[in-house]
């Protein structure tokens, strides 16, 4: 077989791998939810680049309208990188699934690496930059302008995808490693902030327009920083893939904690000792815990010492973000770690239910660390306190029983301790947690519109309320439904446990 068939048979095997989940293959409702809810988006972007194209030419007589958007490049880059956080994986962690042939390892880094760098995913801005680009860009630079301002664009993004790509590495080696893209973006953010003017503006537009223009030094920029990434990233990944694969790591001697205390509670209590363990000793869970926990403080900051997200939505996202984040980086692949032990859990009557139980009670209770956090924002008014004890109890009694529902499905071993290499969660659970970020401020706002702040909250947390009060009688429903087709699931969780 040659490389190119090989290539070939690779992106193959990826461009299925998903399709052939079974939430995918038996509930055609998710198919097309799936589909709408992406077409909401690309028809969000689509609406934007129109809209930016007409008001953009408004705000500065005299300025051309994509003058004003070029200037807004370095805005439109962190955002790209940040959200590349909930949905891309590193090459690295596509390749195990292959560590096993007789395939050079280099090899499949590179196939992985192209990818990332051509992935439709590079693209998407394109839903709003084309729109944008056919009204204010083709009447004055013309088609050839357009389209060598659009791949200016595309060279960025894609320069950014593998900046992303190294930085997400070292963040996967070592959770201190956020900081640098913190410190880095802080940074330009407080350089594009702080003076009466943005420094970086006009650079961005000249960079911008000089690509529309044709001029080729200007394409080596994001050419020179694209190599530069791609041979960094090519090196981390490579020296990470071959540590973590061949076992290599550093043991040291911990003190265990007894947590006695949960021991009155008889099964559930070991349950929940399981459940504060999974996230003190497991590598993989830890590093989720803690990148969470600090996007809520970096969000609270943010809210506190500015006003960059004091509008009503950013308010309200915020607010959810933070109640559902530390929940949802294990509730989404619920299941998934116990996968790794599911035989045993298998063994004894209903311990699956108290298993559930467990996780409720957990996640809920660390409902109060957010809250906590954000308690100084509601004390100086900066956030609404009904607005917060809304999303609190809509996470505990709406948000938390739908995504449990992804216990019956879930049947996917998730490693405990492998960072790089390990298995991510699949389509389906990346696109529910998109949705759980942001169906539930549509509700809040018709809540809101109907009987006033206060008063719609007050309903919210009625509704919530219900949801609670029921627990038990929805996971014992998930429990039976979960047992009726256990051998499926463990089938699945014995098969990608040995992967």
């Amino acid at each position: 077989m040659t490389k190119y068939q090989l290539y070939r048979l690779i992106v193959e095997q990826t461009n299925i791998k998903d399709k052939r989940h079974p939430m995918f293959e038996k509930n055609r409702f998710m198919k097309i939810f799936v589909w709408l809810t992406l077409l909401y988006y690309a028809a969000i972007l689509i609406f934007l680049g129109c809209i930016f194209s007409m008001f953009f030419g408004d705000i500065y007589p005299g300025v051309a309208a994509f003058h004003v958007l070029d200037g807004a490049l370095v805005w439109i880059l962190i955002i790209d990188f940040w959200v590349r956080f909930i949905l891309q994986e590193t090459p690295a962690q596509q390749v195990r699934t292959y560590a096993l042939l007789p395939i050079r390892r280099g090899f499949l880094l590179n196939i992985h690496l192209v990818r990332a760098a051509l992935s439709t995913g590079n693209l998407f801005w394109g839903l709003m930059l084309l729109p944008f680009g056919a009204i204010a860009v083709a009447p004055l630079l013309g088609i050839k302008g357009l389209l060598l301002w659009l791949l200016g664009w595309w060279l960025l993004i894609v320069a950014n995808s593998l900046t992303y790509l190294l930085c997400r590495a070292l963040c996967i080696k070592h959770l201190l490693w956020i900081l640098l893209p913190l410190a880095v973006h802080g940074g330009i953010v407080a350089l594009m902030l702080l003076p009466d003017t943005n420094p970086l503006d006009m650079p961005c537009t000249v960079l911008l327009y000089q690509m529309a223009q044709g001029n080729v030094l200007y394409f080596l920029l994001p050419l020179m920083l694209i190599a530069l990434m791609y041979k960094a990233n090519f090196a981390l990944q490579t020296k990470m893939l071959h540590s973590e694969v061949a076992k290599k790591e550093e043991v040291e001697m911990k003190s265990t904690t007894q947590m006695n205390f949960l021991n009155r509670w008889g099964a559930m209590g070991e349950y929940l000792k399981m459940e504060i363990k999974l996230r003190m000793r497991n590598s993989q869970v830890r590093l989720q815990f803690f990148i969470a926990l600090g996007f809520i403080i970096l969000f609270s900051a943010v809210q506190y010492f500015s006003d960059i997200y004091s509008g009503a939505f950013m308010k309200s996202f915020i607010s959810l973000y933070c109640f559902i984040v530390l929940g949802m980086m294990t509730l989404i692949t619920i299941m998934c770690y116990e996968g790794n032990y599911i035989d045993g859990l298998m063994s004894r009557r209903e311990s699956i239910y108290e298993l559930l139980r467990a996780k409720y009670y957990f996640n809920t209770i660390i409902l109060l660390l957010p809250m906590l956090i954000i308690t100084p924002l509601i004390i100086a008014g900066r956030v609404s306190l009904w607005m917060n004890l809304g999303y609190m109890f809509m996470v505990a009694g709406i948000l938390y029983p739908l995504i449990f529902q992804l216990a019956v499905y879930n049947k996917n071993t998730l490693p405990l301790n492998q960072k790089l290499t390990g298995k991510q969660g699949d389509t389906t659970q990346q696109v529910v947690s998109v949705l759980i970020l942001f169906a539930p401020i549509a509700l809040e706002k018709i809540f809101v519109l109907l009987l006033g702040d206060t008063w719609g909250y007050i309903l919210l947390i009625a509704i919530s309320t219900v949801g609670i009060l029921t627990h038990k009688i929805w996971l014992r429903n998930i429990y039976h439904r979960l047992m009726a087709r256990r051998h499926t699931n463990m089938e699945g969780f014995r098969a990608s446990r040995n992967e």
